[in-house]
């Protein structure tokens, strides 16, 4: 198992929850190929964690763009919020970069 920390905060709002995965569930993986598809897809691709509080759903965009919507959720059974907000990324050589840095930091080891 893997667990880690999401934070989002903003003027409004500031929540975090603990996500559970196995390995990083391929997220690395799911952003690596929304990097190597550069040239577009048609709707929207989604990942989500081991027990689903973290999704993300990608989307394509005319002139280039990555919009991932990050999705991060109360847990089960109360799951009583739920929290968006979408990030836009350039195709290719920046959505590289987030595959890159996120592999990094699901592989590296805290001593």
């Amino acid at each position: 198992m893997l667990d880690f920390l999401v934070k989002a905060r903003g003027q409004w709002v500031s929540i975090e929850t603990l996500v559970r995965t196995w390995d990083g569930d391929g997220l690395d993986t799911f952003l690596s190929s929304l990097a190597e598809d550069f040239r577009g897809w048609k709707g929207a691709r989604a990942w989500r964690s081991l027990e689903h509080d973290l999704t993300i759903s990608a989307e394509h965009r005319p002139g280039g763009y990555v919009h991932l919507t990050w999705g991060i959720h109360d847990r089960p059974p109360s799951e009583e919020w739920h929290f968006e907000t979408t990030t836009v990324h350039a195709a290719g050589e920046e959505m590289r970069n987030l595959a890159a840095k996120i592999h990094t930091f699901l592989t590296s080891t805290v001593e």
